[in-house]
């Protein structure tokens, strides 16, 4: 079975990638889950957050924006010395402004989906990518998207982890044609 090159690593990647990258998610909460994950990611490799990634629901209460926001010092404190997340102060502190942020959007637009889906004109870019090189670290989606979050206050937001966060959740497909879950995702977003 063909799938992208970057999925081969492990069964952790290989299974992440045959169910959930690439697939559109209009999920609030997983939205957000996956923006904070992304960020997280930022000089790791995505393997470390995946192996992480149930500490991390455990730990920032499923990712439930409201509940964050309230995070008090000690929280905090608590949270960076917990080894089943990244440790690090600024990506902590970043999920809490985060948070304060993305209830933001979704009271002024209604949704984080509505606002965030808007960088694609509301359905998926599908692109035709041969091989994993021909991929872009970023594209002008990413960059604008990138510049309107980090306006609005948002962290670890720069525009390849927006690239990232798209491919992520399926506001690009960029499985290389040449992989089973290319013609499964592209179908999906029809």
């Amino acid at each position: 079975m063909n799938r992208c090159e970057w999925a081969n690593i492990g069964s952790l990647d290989m299974k992440y990638h045959d169910e959930e990258w690439g697939v559109p998610v209009h999920d609030d909460r997983l939205l957000f889950e996956m923006l904070i994950l992304e960020g997280a990611q930022a000089g790791l490799s995505w393997t470390t957050i995946l192996k992480k990634r149930e500490a991390y629901r455990e730990a920032f209460d499923n990712f439930n924006a409201e509940k964050i926001v309230q995070y008090s010092d000690t929280k905090i404190e608590q949270l960076l010395t917990n080894s089943g997340i990244v440790r690090h102060k600024l990506k902590i502190n970043a999920t809490v402004v985060n948070a304060k942020c993305f209830l933001e959007i979704q009271k002024k637009y209604g949704s984080f989906d509505h606002y965030i889906w808007s960088f694609v004109g509301g359905k998926p870019i599908i692109n035709k990518w041969e091989t994993l090189s021909d991929i872009p670290a970023s594209s002008p989606e990413s960059d604008a998207m990138s510049k309107s979050l980090k306006k609005k206050g948002f962290k670890f937001v720069g525009p390849t982890i927006c690239y990232a966060y798209m491919q992520a959740v399926g506001m690009v497909n960029d499985h290389v044609i040449s992989c089973f879950r290319y013609s499964e995702v592209t179908g999906s977003q029809d």
